[in-house]
This record gives structure tokens, sequence and C-alpha cells, in this order.
């Protein structure tokens, strides 16, 4: 069947002069269809009408009153679930080969019979109106630092006029998080937007109120910003678009870069955070023009930063630790029954007393997590052995694996006195140093004798020469052996068998020894 374009070749051809036949030719038809198009002025397509009516017919006609009524009662239904669902009515009847027909079928049944679909309302994005943040787990893209797995997520920030985006690491959906990300966003635009959207973050929106209304914090970071808040509806994340959509095409650019890096290994956290900056930065290079034309709409940052740190006022307990977001520390046993000030950040936490810094630690992620300092309680439990075996937090007293080690090996030797002998290596720790501990007892796990933690207290004290564990001795290499071989004749002259085998490990042996093989 001829085609349009060939009819447009044809009359082409023919209007360069050139003869039916060879036309006709070129354009790979027929004379006589060349003579009969020549005539015409419409395209072969142009005479062809639509069709509605099927070509074969529907093998599904019969049933299709009995699917729609499903369809009906529950728009839910998958068209495999009916599909499967008319193989066990019909045995036999409809193979697995027909289930894309019956998919095409059940689509068309909605579009012609099936209830409305939710609509989207494309929006109007002013330069400088709108920004909107949000968090986005990363733990899919399977980083590693140091060997180990880093869970993790990001805060993300994105203008909605220009798309410009910022991201910084952090580990929950905390208020903490949300500041510090919120402000480090608008110090790297230069500028504060009209308006800031998120989604019902409990950091920012109070969900247990009839109202859902912002906490007193979040109202607090937004005023001294001067933004006005937005939050979209419970269970409508669309609402919230544009940063949710580029939580995807975030990701997968970060995927992309790292497979193009060729590891998913890091040294450390900052030679990933200068990785998500090199993807960031790549990301935003084609929005800088659009990102100009919203600067200039931007309003002046304050001239100082909003207060992240979130403060609170706990009582240490009889057992030397503290409860803060349903997790648990130690603090100095002398604290006991105080009421200290705890400066909650987005990694640390801070323990003041008497406008003094107390302690400073890791803050624990998640909730039901436990840190316990031994040093802070050794004392006591030195004076309290019979404490330690049932001592809830126990595990948190072996700050190695080889004080570990050492206290299942003095149950062993000596089970009566193992937790007196392991409590005294464990306040040798606190006052020495837990290095030098872990070295000697290192040194004597190694051993096949028997000892007490006064072998461990010697060790320390005469700071005896305990070798570290990337500590690697090599002998120094003996070259009299290289003298007796090469005064050999018959190894040069290969006048006895294997005298070339010789000579080769003879050169491979000056090579180890750092000679060059032509001596």
């Amino acid at each position: 069947m001829i085609q349009d374009g060939q009819v447009r070749r044809l009359k082409k051809l023919l209007s360069r002069g050139m003869s039916l036949g060879v036309a006709a030719l070129k354009s790979g038809r027929g004379e006589k269809t060349a003579r009969k198009y020549r005539r015409e002025s419409k395209m072969p397509g142009e005479g062809k009408g639509k069709h509605w009516w099927r070509t074969r017919p529907d093998p599904f006609e019969e049933v299709w009153e009995a699917v729609g009524k499903h369809l009906e009662e529950h728009p839910g239904l998958q068209a495999k679930t009916l599909f499967e669902w008319l193989q066990r009515e019909y045995p036999g009847k409809y193979q697995d080969g027909q289930l894309r027909t019956f998919q095409r079928g059940v689509r068309r049944w909605r579009a012609l019979h099936g209830s409305g679909k939710e609509v989207y309302f494309s929006q109007v994005h002013e330069p400088g109106r709108l920004c909107a943040s949000d968090f986005t787990e990363m733990g899919s893209l399977e980083v590693t630092i140091g060997g180990e797995r880093f869970e993790h997520m990001v805060y993300h920030f994105v203008l909605t006029c220009s798309n410009w985006e910022w991201v910084m690491v952090c580990f929950s959906e905390s208020f903490e998080s949300l500041t510090e990300g919120l402000q480090g966003a608008l110090r790297a635009l230069g500028g504060v937007p009209a308006r800031h959207r998120t989604d019902r973050l409990s950091a920012a929106v109070n969900n247990l109120t009839e109202r859902r209304e912002f906490t007193a914090r979040y109202r607090g970071l937004l005023s001294h910003y001067g933004l006005e808040g937005e939050r979209i509806q419970a269970g409508q994340a669309h609402e919230n678009g544009d940063v949710e959509s580029s939580h995807g095409h975030f990701r997968e650019g970060v995927n992309q870069a790292l497979m193009l890096r060729g590891s998913r290994e890091f040294g450390s956290r900052q030679e990933y955070g200068e990785f998500l900056e090199e993807v960031l930065r790549r990301r935003n290079a084609g929005r800088e023009a659009r990102l100009r034309e919203e600067q200039g709409r931007l309003r002046v940052l304050p001239s100082r930063g909003y207060e992240s740190c979130r403060q609170m006022s706990v009582r240490v307990n009889v057992g030397s630790v503290l409860k803060v977001d349903r997790n648990t520390y130690s603090v100095p046993s002398r604290l006991i029954g105080e009421k200290v000030e705890v400066r909650v950040g987005v990694e640390e936490l801070e323990v003041w007393y008497g406008g003094e810094l107390q302690e400073r630690f890791p803050r624990l992620r998640g909730r039901g997590h436990v840190r316990i300092n031994y040093r802070h309680v050794i004392e006591w439990l030195v004076r309290k052995p019979g404490a330690f075996e049932r001592y809830r937090y126990r595990e948190e007293m072996f700050p190695t694996s080889r004080f570990r080690q050492a206290y299942d090996a003095l149950r062993e030797q000596e089970p009566e006195r193992a937790v007196r002998e392991y409590l005294a290596i464990l306040k040798l720790a606190a006052g020495e140093g837990e290095e030098l501990v872990d070295r000697a007892l290192g040194q004597l796990l190694s051993g096949e004798e028997q000892w007490e933690s006064e072998e461990v207290e010697r060790l320390v004290m005469s700071r005896e020469s305990v070798p570290s564990l990337t500590e690697v001795k090599v002998a120094d290499v003996d070259l009299s052996c290289f003298d007796e071989l090469l005064s050999d004749k018959e190894v040069w002259h290969g006048d006895t068998p294997g005298s070339e085998d010789e000579v080769a490990v003879a050169v491979e042996g000056l090579a180890f020894a750092g000679i060059p093989g032509g001596v």
C-alpha cells in the first residue's frame, strides 16, 4: 500500500523534470500508481476514515457485565485480579496470554463508565514567593563510611519557582534538624522568600490539636525570618509536590554519581559531605538564570541566626542517668538529685550545671537507646560489686571487645573473684587510659598463663612497650646467602641442570632486598 511519504517523494521528483517512469522507480511504486497520484491532489492517508469497530471478536464480550459490576462496587480492583477471578469462574476458557487484552478492556471500561479521577491543578510560581522543605531517607543508596553502613537522611530545601535546591545530612525529623537545615539553606541562598511550606512534620505542626496549629518553637523560627508558614493537608503529599518530586530526582542523581564514582565507600563524613555538595552544584548549574531572578525578590537575612538548640531542665536520678527524648545518658554521679540544663542539638547533647559545661556527647538516634560512660559509675561499682551481674546497663561496661574477652576469661579462671577483678581493671582504665589497658589486655589474652588485675596494672604502670594492633616488625634481610649463591660460577654459566631457575630465584631475592637485578 502506498504511503504519503512515497507520494511526496514522487511529486518532488516530477517537479524537477524527471520522467514518470524514473520517478516511479525511485519512489518505489509502479508507473500506473504514479500516474494516478500525479493527477490526485490528496494524499493517500487523507481519504481514510477512522473506524471504531473491532476487526476480530471480543473474547470477553459475555463477561463485561459481571466485570463492570465488580468495578462499580470496588473501583480499586486491579485488572489482573479480575482476570484471575475469570480463570477460576471459567476454567480453561481464558489463557494467561490474554491478560494484556483484558487489561486494555478494563482501561477502556474505566474511561467510558468509571468514576471521575482526581484532578491536579498546575500552579503559577512567582519568583521569590515560596520555598518548601521536607526530609527524605538516603539508606537505599547503601553509602558506607569507614567500612560501616551510613544510615542517614537529608533535610531537603527547594525554591518552587527556580527549583534551586539545598540539602543537609541529618538523622531524624527533629525540630533541631529542621531549624539548622532551613537556616543553612537561607544562608546559602543569601535571602529570605515570602513563605515556607512543609508537610505535617511533628517538628513544625502540633498534630494532636483539632486545628493542627504550628508549634510555638516553629512559629518563633518563622517569626525570626519573617516567613509565613504553610502546611499541607493530612495525607495529601502532592500538595508539597515540588519538594516531594525533587526527593526522587535528587536521590537518583546521587545514585548515578555514586555509580560513576565506582564506589559507595567514603573515608570520612566530611568527604561524603563534599561529594553531596558537588552533586548539588551540578544540579543547580542549569538553574542560575531563574535563581538570579528569584534572588532579586528575596528579603534581607537577619543579622543573627535563630537558636536551634532546644533547652530543657532534667533531674539526674539515683542511677546517675538522665533521660532525653526517651533515650538514656549517664552523667557524673556528683550530679545525682540535681536539675541540670540539657541543650539538645542536631547531633550533640550538652549538660550544663551552674553555668558550666559538665558533659558533651553524641545524640542518640531513635528512641529506647542507652549511652552509659563507665567512668561516671565505676567508683560506686567497685564499692558495690554485687550489683554488677544484674546491672541493667551492664553491657555498656565493656568499652571494647578486649574488655569483654577479659571478663569472660576471668570468669573461667576464678568465677568467685571475676567481678572484683574486672571492676579493678575497669577502674584502672578510667584512671590511666582505656587504650593502655586495652593493649595490656591484648598481650595477656594472647598468652596461655592465667593472670589477674594486678598483672594488668603492672604492665600499664610500668609503661612496658606493648605492640599496637597495627605495629608490624620486619626482620633485617641477611645478604650473606646471596653472596654465597653468586660466588658459584656454575650458576651464572648454566652448566648444571636447573641453573636458570636458580638464577631467577637469585635475581628475585636481590630485587626484594632492594638491590638492582643487574648487579
